[in-house]
């Protein structure tokens, strides 16, 4: 039975899945994204995100807390200034998992994993889709003012026919 089993062992010892986690999140704190398999990921998505929640108070004790995982000063030195400065407001949900498909020798599910406030190519893609939605929005508006030239040009247009007569006036 597997009462009390929650968390996927990913076929290693312990020692070695925590150390596998511990130098997958150090990459992930310092290069704020990597590329893994799906397993290994949710797996590391769990085990980085309550570091990153007690990154958002620096204190003494936090440090250590999260060096007691990590072992790693460089990456506690990133975690806790420039990480913990992007996400101080965030609730939750720091990292993302986008899949990519199969890796080609064994089939295995990858993905990439990511900070969610570090990836500048998403935030452009989001820029892109509000700049279309305005552009349709201010379409109808555009053709609004395009009825209404017409209508001054018709005045315009009735304008230099009334001089006419006034000149065949004057010309007689």
């Amino acid at each position: 039975m597997r009462h009390n089993k929650k968390f996927n062992h990913l076929g290693r010892t312990a020692s070695h899945r925590a150390s596998m986690l511990a130098n997958m999140a150090i990459s992930l704190i310092m290069h704020k994204r990597i590329t893994t398999t799906v397993a290994k990921a949710k797996a590391l998505k769990k085990y980085v995100e309550p570091l990153i929640t007690k990154a958002k108070e620096d204190s003494t004790n936090s440090r250590r807390v999260v060096f007691s995982y990590l072992q790693n000063k460089e990456a506690i030195k990133e975690l806790f200034s420039t990480v913990a400065e992007k996400v101080g407001d965030r609730p939750g949900g720091y990292t993302r998992i986008i899949k990519l498909g199969t890796r080609q020798g064994d089939a295995a599910q990858v993905c990439f994993i990511e900070l969610v406030d570090f990836d500048p190519e998403m935030a452009k893609t989001e820029t892109k889709k509000k700049a279309t939605r305005r552009s349709r929005k201010s379409a109808p508006k555009a053709e609004t003012p395009a009825q209404e030239a017409p209508v001054a040009e018709e005045t315009v247009a009735e304008a230099p026919a009334a001089e006419a007569p006034a000149e065949e006036a004057k010309a007689e």
